[in-house]
């Protein structure tokens, strides 16, 4: 399967620092590719991946010297839709940046929603766009957004060998 995976621009994919979506992004795109499926990741220039990187910026925004992170933001979703017929589906990991878009392209998309979804300014967005298929990363992080097109929960995982088993408890 060709797969898109849309970062956000913020931290580089793994993250160098704190980068908790950045992270999630990595582990799901290495392991992708590890099933032998062949991804490109849209992230910055600093990422460092086993799938084909399109990189958007140099460097993570935050460490490099941008002012409107929007502006990278808009140039990652022209190269994303222009390379739409590159790809089986498209996962965004960028909130709801792209549903204007999104909406107006016939193509297979998820969007993975990795934030807070209790801000005020947010129910506005997900009633007028109540066609775009999100993935939860918990149950109780749907509460705010009922309306939302929700297809699934995927909790956050982690690679298995993170952590050595202990048959049991530490105090």
């Amino acid at each position: 399967m060709k797969i898109a995976q849309v970062a956000p621009l913020s931290e580089s994919v793994p993250p160098h620092r704190y980068g908790g979506t950045e992270r999630v992004v990595s582990y799901l795109t290495e392991q992708l590719v590890r099933q032998g499926e062949q991804v490109t990741l849209f992230a910055s220039g600093a990422s460092k991946t086993a799938a084909r990187l399109v990189p958007v910026c140099p460097r993570s925004l935050r460490l490099g010297k941008a002012v409107d992170s929007l502006a990278h933001h808009i140039v990652m979703l022209e190269e994303v839709f222009q390379r739409l017929d590159q790809f089986d589906i498209v996962h965004f990991h960028i909130d709801y940046l792209h549903f204007p878009l999104s909406r107006r392209a016939s193509f297979p998309q998820v969007t993975t929603l990795h934030g807070r979804l209790d801000l005020p300014d947010l129910p506005p967005v997900y009633n007028q766009f109540t066609d775009m298929p999100v993935v939860s990363i918990s149950h109780s992080q749907r509460r705010p957004l009922p309306q939302a097109h929700w297809v699934g929960t995927v909790y956050h995982g982690l690679p298995a060998n993170s952590f050595d088993f202990q048959e049991k408890p530490e105090d």
